[in-house]
């Protein structure tokens, strides 16, 4: 069963640069979550904090909570590694380490996770997570190839595996199909929706009719002012953003009156 999260009144910042203000939602688990609104209102800021990758800026500060599966993944006690493990990311733009071959690529994750593992049980969880990223068949003769040989859209799919590959509850996804083409675009949709069913899907977008497609919940960031921090204006069911918000901030954004 995949995770939820929870953030009660969660603010960030970069130094004197105010991020978020006060963000509380609850993230359900098995769930595809899309995060809208303008650039510049903190949606990136947000999605890292719920994994603890906000701290990795220098003069990176995050106030109030972020709780997944009840725990408070800020608390003391908390390994922001094992965090991250279980909170998996994928970025923007595709990473894979471009000399390593597509099966290392995968079972990179396992390595730094410590531990010995045979090789047998590498190449199972390398094979599960490529089918789970739907990768499989156009890589399956070419394991050995580079990872930087693949086109971006299977680059993408890659990061996908690879996260994958540690067992998440919680996959992040951060505009992960900003550089790719329409046919790429769809491949990873249709990831998203399968995934769903063992994972909890976060994923920040600014194409409005990906986020209506791919999520079962929306939320609409937005700053009021500019140079101001980024608020959840409204969270709900996506078919109900999209169809009748509560916020006219919400309408406006979405019929394109701004953003």
């Amino acid at each position: 069963m995949a995770g939820c999260i929870t953030t009660k009144h969660l603010s960030a910042s970069f130094g004197d640069i105010h991020a978020i203000e006060d963000v509380s939602v609850e993230i359900m688990a098995n769930k595809v979550t899309a995060i809208i609104g303008p650039s510049g209102c903190g949606k990136s800021t947000f999605l890292r904090c719920l994994n603890r990758m906000h701290e990795l800026v220098p003069g990176a500060r995050v106030t109030g909570e972020v709780s997944w599966d009840g725990r408070n993944i800020y608390a003391p006690e908390m390994d922001a590694t094992l965090v991250r493990r279980g909170i998996g990311m994928v970025f923007q733009k595709p990473n894979p380490f471009p000399l390593m071959s597509i099966e290392d690529n995968v079972s990179a994750g396992l390595r730094l996770a410590g531990g010995r593992m045979r090789k047998a049980k590498v190449a199972e969880i390398v094979e599960r997570s490529l089918r789970l990223s739907a990768l499989w068949d156009e890589v399956k003769n070419k394991l050995h190839k580079p990872g930087g040989s693949l086109s971006g859209g299977q680059q993408q799919r890659l990061c996908i595996a690879r996260a994958l590959a540690v067992e998440p509850d919680i996959i992040l996804m951060d505009e992960p199909c900003s550089a790719l083409d329409p046919a790429s675009t769809q491949k990873i949709e249709d990831t998203m929706e399968k995934l769903k069913k063992d994972y909890t899907i976060v994923i920040v977008t600014h194409n409005m009719q990906q986020a209506a497609r791919v999520s079962d919940m929306t939320g609409f960031m937005l700053s009021t002012e500019m140079g101001e921090p980024g608020r959840m204006i409204e969270f709900g069911l996506t078919n109900k953003i999209f169809t009748m918000p509560d916020r006219k901030e919400t309408e406006n954004y979405i019929t394109g009156r701004f953003g």
